[in-house]
Formats: structure tokens, C-alpha cells, sequence
């Protein structure tokens, strides 16, 4: 029985593989993987706390838990700019925690297959920190992020 109900499982974590939430910033596509993503919400109000960076905006209660969130134009360091309607926080558990990264807007899940993501070109030690590869598909760009990354927060 066991093994049956693991064979059972196998499908549905292969539907996770190779896809990735595209979302926009600054008019370029990035990518984080769907496995870390759980839920996409419309900006709310956030609590500033203070001693942060720049970049941590401060926390949100989300149905009694407390996440932090990060803008990641300002991670980027690009300009700051007023929230739309477009603007969301998508809620992604990285590492056993959640966090929420504001970006200019969400535009769809890619399928991107291993063998369609390439390194990042190493134009100097700074330039990709935030850059995990690059994905291909057809003739669409997509920055895949290193998440991990991100979340360090160390004077840049």
C-alpha cells in the first residue's frame, strides 16, 4: 500500500518541474520557481519596521501570520515607484519562511525546461547576484531568480 500511495504522488510533483511564475519589474520578465510560490496577493498595507533596508518594506498580516516583504525594483536597485493595481505580492516560502516580494505585476506560469536555461554571463562578480540563469522559450527572455540571494541582507 505504501508503495502505491507513492507512486501516487509522482505525477502531481512532476507538475511542478520546470514551471515558473513569470512576474514583470522594470519592463523585464523574471522567474521564480512555482514549487516556492504560494499564493499571489493584491498589495495591502504595510507596517514599516524600523532599521530595515531600504528594499524590506516591512511586514504584512496575512490571515494571522507575519511576513515580511521586500520590494524587489528596490533589491534591483531601481528606482522606487508608486503601486498600481498591477502591483502584487507574491508570497513565496523560501528556506521554511515565508516572505512576500512586491513587483510591478504577474503575467503567467512558463513551462521552461532545464535544457532551455543557461547560466547567467559573467560580466563581473555584482552583475547576477540576484540571477540564477537564464531561460529560453521560443523567443521570450525570462531572468530566473536565485532567491536565496535576495534574501541575504548584507550592506550592498
Amino acid at each position: 500500500m505504501a508503495e502505491l500511495a507513492g507512486n501516487m504522488l509522482e505525477p502531481e510533483e512532476d507538475t511542478l518541474a520546470d514551471k515558473y511564475l513569470i512576474f514583470n519589474v522594470e519592463g523585464e520578465s523574471y522567474g521564480i520557481e512555482i514549487g516556492y510560490v504560494t499564493e499571489i496577493i493584491n498589495i495591502t498595507q504595510i507596517t514599516k519596521v524600523p532599521g530595515l533596508p531600504d528594499y524590506l518594506k516591512g511586514i504584512i498580516n496575512l490571515r494571522g501570520s507575519i511576513i515580511p516583504v521586500m520590494d524587489v525594483r528596490l533589491r534591483f536597485k531601481l528606482p522606487e515607484r508608486e503601486y498600481t493595481d498591477r502591483t502584487c505580492i507574491i508570497i513565496a516560502q523560501i528556506d521554511g519562511m515565508d516572505v512576500g516580494l512586491i513587483v510591478d505585476s504577474v503575467s503567467e506560469v512558463a513551462t521552461i525546461p532545464g535544457g532551455n536555461i543557461v547560466p547567467p554571463p559573467e560580466i563581473n562578480k555584482t552583475s547576477n547576484k540576484y540571477i540564477s540563469g537564464i531561460g529560453m522559450v521560443e523567443d521570450k527572455i525570462y531572468l530566473l531568480l536565485d532567491y536565496q540571494s535576495m534574501l541575504i541582507i548584507a550592506e550592498d
